[in-house]
């Protein structure tokens, strides 16, 4: 995963919420703006990016994103819960559609106790009260592997934001594969008849 994996997930993106007119803000931390950088090297990414918050220290987390001080006391900078008020932070603070957030531990240092090297949480929120969060434990690959890995999977989140609930997408998926054997049987048996007559 790099580059192109990163390029090719920000084109769909860019095309899928021009399509639904979504709009989308980043905050970052180890990633230092990657994410968005990702979308802006697009061109034309203008329409649909609106702004991205790099909150590297606590105090930014606080002072742009509003994560509250006894979130980071309680859970630390690298959580489920300060992944989830950074994305809500940057959605409320942008008024855009989808956020998403980013924060773990690229390395080489900055291990603690339960939190080693590669540990990333990713929160991501949209504008109908949707919110996702996961959880990677990358490893220790190398600070630049593990932030690029970051940008394809914060860019993978927000695509599943922007599809829109999962409930309205699996009817469509299970009809069109329904229909599929039965437009493809009928062809190929009439064709087997055909060969057959002028054998015989």
């Amino acid at each position: 995963m790099g580059g192109s994996d990163a390029r090719a997930l920000s084109r769909s993106l860019l095309d899928l919420c021009r399509m639904r007119k979504l709009t989308i803000a980043t905050a970052e931390s180890c990633t230092g703006g990657l994410v968005a950088g990702a979308l802006t090297d697009i061109p034309g990414s203008s329409d649909v990016i609106d702004r991205g918050f790099v909150t590297y220290s606590n105090d930014a987390k606080r002072a742009m994103l509003g994560v509250e001080t006894s979130t980071l006391a309680n859970f630390g900078a690298v959580s489920k819960e300060t992944a989830t008020a950074m994305a809500v932070g940057a959605l409320e603070r942008a008024g855009v559609d989808l956020a998403v957030s980013v924060t773990g531990i690229a390395g080489p240092g900055g291990a603690t106790p339960g939190k080693p090297v590669g540990l990333v949480h990713f929160a991501a929120a949209a504008r109908d009260g949707r919110i996702i969060h996961r959880e990677h434990r990358f490893g220790a690959i190398g600070r630049t592997a593990v932030r690029q890995r970051s940008v394809v999977e914060a860019l993978r989140m927000l695509m599943d934001l922007a599809r829109g609930p999962q409930a309205q997408v699996k009817p469509r998926r299970d009809t069109a594969s329904r229909l599929r054997p039965r437009v493809a049987r009928s062809p190929r048996r009439h064709a087997v008849k055909r060969r057959r007559t002028p054998r015989g």
